[in-house]
Parts: C-alpha cells; structure tokens; sequence
C-alpha cells in the first residue's frame, strides 16, 4: 500500500549549472525548505552537499545516519523502496539528509516487516524525494566533477534562479555538523541487537547479551544506533554523551573504555571534540607513567578523523568521499581484507615512516593499520604504545556481512587488560 498522489516533475540543480528532471516524491521541496529556515536557519531540507551511495540495499539506514546531515544522498541501484520502511531498521530517531535521489522509487513495496512506504515514510519526515532520473550520468558526473551543492525543487520556471540558489549553499569545509545533530544531553542505552524469527509475522527476538561487565561513555558526534547495541551485545554498561564534553566530563564517569562515534561534516571545525580526546590522550599518557591503567579509545569515521587530528595530524576533503557498503579495507598488519560500509567526506592525511611504516602525518607514534584499496586513503590507525586505536569505516553496518565486527572484540579485549 502507498499514498495515492499525482506526478509532479521535480528538478536536481547543482552549482556547476548542470540540471536534471524527474519526478518528485516524498514531501514538497518548497514546503520543506521553507520549514526547515524558520526552524532551523543552518539547514534546509531541500539542499546541501549531493554525493552517491552504492549501495543495494539499506535505504532506511542510509535515511537515518546523522553522518549525512547536509547532505543529498543519490542511490546507484536501479531500483529503491521496494521492501519499504519498518518500525525497527534505523540508526536515529529521525531522517537527517536533506534529499534523497533514485533511479526508479518502487510505487508498492512487499515485506512482512515493511510499516510504510519509502514515499510516506519522506513525506511524514518532510524530507523531498526525486525519481525518474540518469543516476548513472549523475553519478558518472561527480566521480568527474566531485561532489558538488545542489537544490531539488519543483519550480521549474526559472532554472538559472535554482542553479544560483545552489550556488550560494555553503560549503561543508569549516562546518561543525556533530554539534548539530548530537543529543543535547547525556543517556543511558540499554538495548541489544535483534534477530529475525524463524517465522513471519511474529515478533523481532531480542539477543541475549552477556550482563554488562565494562563501563563505555560513547561521544555522540552523530551516533549510530547499531553500535551501541553493538557494545550492548558485548556485555558494555553504556552512557551516552554529546559532543560537548570534555574530557573531564568523560572521566568522570570512570570508564573502563570511550567510543568516538561517527558524524558529519568537516573533522576540522569540531575543536570541542578535538580538545576532549587530547585530554584523554594526556590522562592515558599520564597514568602509563604513574604505572597505572590507560583508558582505551576506540574511534569510528568522524571518531577517527577526530583521533588523527588530536594527535598531531591532518585531514583533507575527498573528491566525492566514500559512501557505499561494498569498500575493500586491507589491515596492513594482518594482511586479510575486509569489506566494509563507509560513509565520510573526509580523510585522515597519512605518510611513509622512516621503518618502512605508514604513519598519520605529524606524529611518529600514530601508525597506519588499514587502507582503503580503492584509492590508497587511510582506513585506521593505532598508537605505538597507548591503547587506541581507529577506523574510517562502520563495523556495526554488516556489510561483510561480518567482516569487521572483530573490532568491537578487540575494543573489548584492551578494556580488560587495562582495567583497573
């Protein structure tokens, strides 16, 4: 079943002058973008940042990831909204991005699962949709061009006043995202994976999780829900904590480990977060020479673009960024490659040790462990000696389907042998 409704063309505009027509769907892109300026001045609901995901399946995770915040995400598969929208696959309480793009949106949709259609399911988030366009040509464009600000619309009488309006969308370079989309105060989460029945239509069963033995403040730069059912399923006691917090806000806590979560936006401009984590690096530091305990760090996406940068390094802004479930991961160290689910714009700046190593430019003891094999971009990181480390891709997305899940064990393993 979906909402009735009449075509309507709709219009992708991007700065570079380049327009593309189809048909819009999901809420009103004018109505969206008037709502979001009087609730929300930094953000409108029918522009921003437009980059592609490869993805083939995960639509609602994709919907629902605060890292796309500023952001119109096109989809290369051919086909989206087919199995519809549940009440249970999604990453937060609410649709971040700012428009989503398709080749063809299904009209019906078949789960046992499936609540709404992908249309309803935009339009009850006053998000604007459009379908019916070249996503090949367009994707095809921004490998080329890179990404590149676009308005969807649809008004089309004047296309130059678009392409203008498109133009004048600021850039997310120097842009504090994480501030935006964190939780304003700090929780507790308590909630596990769930799992598929044997059967249909009957309830999704909770896993059972070993009772909870570590104590984990998560840094909420934009969380992702499945990663704290992640720690959840590896007996962690989790608080949640936005991303103003310091470091003594962190410890205060007494943790036996802190997760930096994924996010938005530029690493660069979230100096709040960079500053917590170089206190805690400071504290472990401190506590090494006392002959006490560290506190492990683990750091996801932005979390790891965060570590690099508080620990002497740099990051720079990909041409299209990575966004797609399909992205091979070589661990330099183990040598096995993972497939892995990414989604960031932005890169950790690494460069050849004098030992033959790869390290994170502007600190000796920062090593490289992972690489993206497609384009040679650091993937991970470690500390020579502190018990940290990082990665530029999610874990808890199951795109390999399992592949890098390993890393919440070895987030695991460093808080027991540091525990106190």
């Amino acid at each position: 079943m979906t909402t009735k409704r009449q075509k309507v063309k709709g219009y992708l505009a991007l700065a570079t002058g380049r327009v593309f027509t189809g048909w819009s769907f999901g809420a009103d892109p004018e109505k969206a973008a008037g709502a979001a300026n009087d609730a929300a001045p930094h953000k409108t609901r029918n522009s921003g940042e437009v980059v592609f995901n490869t993805s083939l399946t995960g639509y609602q995770e994709i919907l629902t990831d605060p890292s796309y915040e500023g952001q119109i995400v096109a989809m290369t598969a051919s086909h989206i909204g087919n199995y519809g929208v549940n009440d249970e696959d999604v990453e937060s309480k609410k649709i971040y991005l700012s428009g989503f793009v398709v080749q063809e949106e299904s009209a019906t949709y078949s789960n046992w699962r499936a609540s709404s259609s992908l249309h309803d399911y935009l339009l009850k988030n006053g998000v604007p949709g459009l379908s019916g366009i070249d996503v090949r040509a367009l994707t095809r464009f921004l490998r080329t061009q890179g990404a590149v600000n676009g308005i969807i619309s649809t008004d089309g009488r004047d296309l130059d006043a678009l392409i203008r309006k498109a133009k004048a969308i600021p850039s997310l370079e120097g842009r504090d995202l994480a501030s935006v989309v964190t939780g304003g105060k700090e929780y507790k989460w308590s909630e596990g994976s769930l799992e598929l029945p044997s059967a249909a239509q009957t309830p999704l069963i909770k896993v059972a999780h070993k009772g909870a033995k570590y104590k984990v403040v998560v840094v909420d730069f934009g969380v992702k829900q499945n990663i704290l059912r992640c720690l959840v399923d590896r007996g962690c006691d989790v608080t949640v904590v936005p991303a103003s917090a310091t470091s003594d806000d962190i410890l205060k806590h007494k943790p036996d480990g802190v997760m930096l979560s994924n996010g938005p936006g530029d690493p660069a401009a979230v100096t709040t977060g960079i500053k917590a984590i170089q206190g805690l690096v400071k504290q472990s530091e401190d506590a090494v020479k006392k002959g006490q305990k560290p506190t492990p760090l683990f750091g996801i996406c932005l979390g790891h673009q965060l570590m690099g940068l508080a620990l002497g390094g740099t990051t720079f802004k990909l041409k299209f960024g990575h966004h797609g479930a399909n992205h091979p991961i070589k661990d330099l160290e183990h040598g096995n490659v993972d497939i892995t689910t990414q989604n960031h714009g932005f890169a950790v700046e690494g460069e050849a040790g004098t030992k033959g190593e790869m390290l994170i430019k502007g600190n000796k003891d920062a090593i490289v462990t992972h690489v993206n094999l497609n384009d040679q971009s650091v993937a991970g990181l470690r500390h020579r000696t502190l018990p940290l480390f990082s990665v530029q891709y999610h874990p808890e997305a199951s795109s390999g389907p399992h592949d890098a899940q390993h890393l919440f064990d070895r987030f695991v393993g460093l808080m027991e042998k540091n525990r106190s």
